[in-house]
């Protein structure tokens, strides 16, 4: 049976693609079959298709088409930067196309990765944000959060709005913040109090065990 996760942020370059990349490289080197998907990019440039967000989760060039069916140019959110090339975001075709991925993937016994863009409260279109996607799908989630200064705020409100939608996240995942004035073991400390019984797990940059540890902790599902 396939296990699917929606990865979600606080917001942007907080470390959504930096997780999904390192459940990808984990999974690999474990023989665990494993897919990542990028549904919505935006700030693509495909002269520059390794150093994007598909590219960084181990698409290759030749199948972004499988990977990330919706790119746009500009690094702005995914309705205005739809609007700039004269596009928009078809919410329902979003939506479809991502059942369909894990409709295909029920038979293949490891991870189905959905990474989302920005945080949840990112706008898809005019009546969407990143949340009623997650909400449609209904699948788990990992929320993930930094440990710079203000993260703690940033973390808890976004929960918030996901509960807004009946979604409880499977997992809070604390991700060291470079540079971070704030120590990651204090922002753990501080922080998981109130989570409201959402597991937090924390992870440093340099932690590929921690990361292959949470790999497999998600194939048993938290």
């Amino acid at each position: 049976m396939n296990t699917t996760y929606f990865i979600t942020a606080t917001g942007t370059d907080i470390g959504k693609t930096w997780l999904t990349a390192g459940l990808v490289v984990a999974c690999r080197e474990n023989g665990v079959p494993v897919r990542a998907l990028k549904p919505l990019m935006s700030g693509y440039d495909p002269a520059h298709h390794a150093e994007s967000d598909a590219g960084r989760i181990g698409a290759a060039a030749t199948d972004i088409d499988r990977v990330s069916p919706w790119r746009f140019a500009a690094a702005l959110s995914p309705d205005q930067a739809a609007a700039r090339e004269g596009r928009r975001v078809d919410y329902t075709a979003v939506l479809d196309w991502c059942r369909a991925e894990i409709a295909a993937s029920d038979a293949d016994g490891g991870l189905l990765l959905i990474e989302g863009v920005g945080g949840p409260m990112v706008p898809l279109d005019a009546r969407h944000t990143v949340r009623d996607w997650i909400a449609a799908l209904h699948v788990p989630t990992l929320l993930v959060g930094g440990s710079y200064l203000g993260a703690m705020s940033h973390m808890l409100t976004a929960l918030a709005a996901l509960r807004e939608v009946g979604v409880a996240p499977a997992l809070a995942i604390l991700n060291e913040s470079a540079g971070s004035t704030v120590s990651l073991a204090d922002t753990a400390a501080s922080l998981a109090p109130h989570l409201g019984g959402v597991p937090l797990v924390v992870l440093r940059r340099d932690d590929a065990a921690g990361v292959a540890a949470l790999a497999q902790r998600l194939l048993r599902r938290p």
